[in-house]
């Protein structure tokens, strides 16, 4: 039996069919869940349709995290359409280009700072806010994205990793403040996906490439795979499960120097 059948579920963050955002959404529509999908803007509607169309969605809500009354607009069409929500996907990150290339002490700005931090990290619970009335008594569940550049320093990765940082500690933080109301809240860190987003960071095809040789399942990760995570944490089966970060990595996270026979 399909263990998300009978949920409704909002993913915020969806770029295009490759995104991890899709793969999470995939995976919870082959889990049975009725999947609501927002975009940012009319510029990027059709790509997220093309995501939805597969999963059989029929409405799509426009919603900029910046926004607080762009929010405020998400969840009321979603209050009067379907009443409640069990889930929310939170699969948003962003910083500006010129912070994600060279030295983080030469190249990071105070502004760069606050856009990263604002749109990686606020925006989570900026929506956790505005949703929990939908949410409340339904064992419902948060889900963010984190990565790997939040507890270790990664070449290029500079504010993104400060702002994952500080999306780890807010996914911790709500799940304190939501878990009186039988709301969930946790994050999936993924190792490297081949994404659109991805491809801004500089060097990341021999980030993919270093990944694979050195992770004990000598390979990199899928998009699906990641799904999968994120539908069994969303879903009843992790009832007893919040304020956690899973790694979805081929398990690159508990090495420290990889296979030494490069070394010979």
């Amino acid at each position: 039996m399909a263990f998300l059948k009978g949920k409704k579920i909002l993913i915020v963050g969806v770029a295009n069919k490759f995104s991890i955002a899709a793969g999470i959404a995939e995976a919870m529509h082959t889990q049975g869940a009725e999947i609501i999908l927002s975009y940012q803007s009319e510029r990027l509607k059709n790509k997220v349709m093309q995501v939805g169309e597969k999963l059989n969605c029929v409405d799509y809500i426009e919603c900029d995290v910046g926004n607080d009354d762009s929010i405020k607009n998400l969840v009321t069409s979603i209050e009067n359409k379907w009443g409640y929500l069990d889930g929310l996907v939170h699969a948003v990150g962003f910083a500006p280009a010129n912070e994600l290339e060279g030295d983080f002490t030469e190249v990071a700005t105070r502004e760069g700072f606050k856009i990263a931090h604002d749109i990686s990290v606020f925006s989570f619970t900026a929506l956790a806010q505005a949703t929990k009335k939908l949410m409340i008594g339904r064992n419902a569940a948060l889900l963010t994205l984190s990565y790997l550049g939040a507890v270790r320093t990664l070449p290029n990765y500079n504010v993104m990793g400060v702002a994952k940082a500080g999306l780890e500690s807010t996914t911790r933080y709500l799940a304190n403040s939501l878990g009186k109301d039988d709301i969930r809240v946790n994050a999936i860190s993924a190792g490297p996906v081949k994404t659109l987003a991805a491809s801004g960071i500089k060097s990341f095809r021999k980030m993919l490439s270093y990944n694979a040789s050195r992770a004990p399942l000598g390979r990199n990760i899928t998009a699906e795979e990641v799904g999968n995570a994120g539908a069994f944490l969303c879903s009843d089966l992790a009832s007893g499960i919040t304020g956690e970060v899973l790694y979805v990595d081929a398990g690159f996270n508990i090495t420290a120097m990889g296979n030494l026979t490069e070394a010979d």
